[in-house]
């Protein structure tokens, strides 16, 4: 067990908290402490606020004292800068929103706090986190605590550069092609995308979920528990589930019929060293007594391509609701991606929509003979952190999320792992996808992994 507070788990603090050995008072202070110390290279934070912080942590203490603590009691987290939390704007990473106080608490934001979280922060986004970067016109660059050469990944980036930092145990994000789990994998984490609905986004749309980055299975399995069910701000939110990570005490990979995807089908080409990593991983499965096959790709170029054209479409008619003013504020690049949107033919959109389906069959299709899939989390290790897309090309924007993106489509859960890293020392993430509702069998599986594999290092001090 680490002696340095600000790097406990979440079950760790709880545990300890139970003990009366530790206050949540001295535990936001190492926090901020860590905050203070590696901001000024990350960039990970928006509206920090330690005073707010402060007090919560109080109050928390006070709860535990008096037998009225919460399942978060005092753990610190920090939540992505577009789920709102009352009294705060969303810029939704650009500098073409106007800052709005938030009225009132998104569903995932209310339940943490009603669960005790100390919420101490808000995280940074990319440009309508619409890229797999931290590239912002609102927000600093934020940077991959591993390398600062490197991005985190998006667009979930300053969850994913806070969770690897050490800002604590929880950093929640949000999803619709891959914004959790690419950030998670690239910054060695658990990343959690869970089944569409599970936890209620607030502002609902195809392929949007929320989640949690951490540094364990276990802490990702606590932070849904206290964010799933529903709301009524959110139509496609499910109800409460029976099943929980406790529950599943029998969960063994003994058995377990395994589908390996190495090969996406489209996109960027899986390099050799991630291909490596989680060959090894599926040989890992294999000796603990999984049936593990590989499998042929599930999406098509014309799904990835069909997807592209309508969220083009789709953006580009957000863009045009803006004044002049604010429009030419919107990063070159996302402006430069929309610019074809004109020249699409209904019929084009129509069918790029209808991809969203036709991936959803496919993931389906995929899943009749086995109990999980597993895949590479991304083809490549983390890109350098200038750069809004890896192919660096406004009309390729979307060449490394073929892992990824179908399982948005097909409402899945789909969680990361590290599973091995890179000559250079560069975390590489493995995707674990379970049937629709197996959320917590997931993230077993996942912490079964990494009981498997070799010891994973020590997280990085930038």
């Amino acid at each position: 067990m680490t002696d340095n507070l600000a790097d406990l788990t979440a079950v760790e603090l709880i545990s300890r908290y139970q003990q009366g050995s530790l206050s949540p008072v001295d535990v936001i202070e190492d926090v901020l402490a860590r905050v203070d110390a590696l901001e000024p290279k990350l960039f990970a934070t928006y509206a920090l606020d330690p005073e707010g912080a402060r007090a919560a942590a109080r109050e928390s203490e006070y709860r535990w004292r008096h037998g009225e603590a919460g399942p978060l009691d005092g753990v610190p987290v920090t939540i992505k800068e577009n789920i709102a939390t009352r009294g705060t704007p969303v810029p939704q990473g650009t500098a073409a929103t106007e800052l709005i106080p938030a009225a009132e608490d998104a569903p995932a934001a209310a339940r943490l706090r009603a669960a005790g979280a100390v919420i101490f922060s808000k995280t940074t986004m990319p440009e309508y986190g619409m890229l797999s970067s931290g590239v912002s016109t609102f927000h600093p660059l934020t940077r991959n605590p591993w390398n600062l050469a490197l991005t985190p990944g998006g667009s979930s980036a300053g969850a994913a550069a806070a969770a690897a930092a050490g800002y604590g145990p929880i950093h929640v994000g949000t999803d619709i092609g891959g914004s959790i789990r690419l950030p998670a994998g690239w910054c060695g984490l658990v990343g959690l995308k869970p089944t569409h609905g599970r936890i209620a986004v607030g502002n609902p749309y195809p392929g949007r979920a929320i989640g949690p980055l951490t540094r364990t299975a276990a802490d990702a399995a606590l932070a849904l528990s206290v964010m799933t069910g529903p709301d009524r701000r959110d139509h496609t939110s499910l109800p409460l589930l029976a099943d929980s990570y406790d529950d599943l005490s029998e969960f063994s990979v003994d058995g377990l019929r395994i589908g390996l995807l190495l090969d996406a089908g489209v996109g960027l080409p899986v390099d050799p060293e991630v291909h490596a990593a989680v060959s090894a991983a599926a040989a890992a499965l294999e000796k603990a007594g999984a049936v593990v096959e590989p499998i042929a790709p599930i999406i098509t170029r014309d799904m990835l391509d069909g997807l592209d054209r309508f969220w083009r479409v789709r953006s580009a008619a957000d863009l045009q609701a803006l004044p002049d003013d604010r429009r030419a504020k919107v990063l070159p690049e996302i402006r430069r991606w929309v610019s074809t949107a004109d020249g699409l033919t209904g019929f084009e959109v129509f069918h790029g929509f209808s991809q969203m389906g036709a991936m959803a069959v496919a993931v389906d299709a995929a899943f009749a003979s086995y109990d999980f899939l597993i895949s590479p989390v991304a083809p490549i290790t983390a890109f350098p952190a200038e750069l809004a897309y890896p192919t660096d090309d406004p009309l390729k924007p979307f060449e490394h999320i073929a892992f990824t993106v179908p399982y948005n489509m097909s409402g899945h859960p789909a969680t990361t792992t590290n599973c091995g890293y890179s000559s250079t020392g560069l975390p590489i993430g493995l995707q674990i996808t379970a049937p629709r509702f197996a959320d917590h069998k997931a993230l077993h599986l996942a912490a079964d992994l990494t009981s498997m594999l070799p010891a994973t290092r020590s997280w990085p001090t930038p």
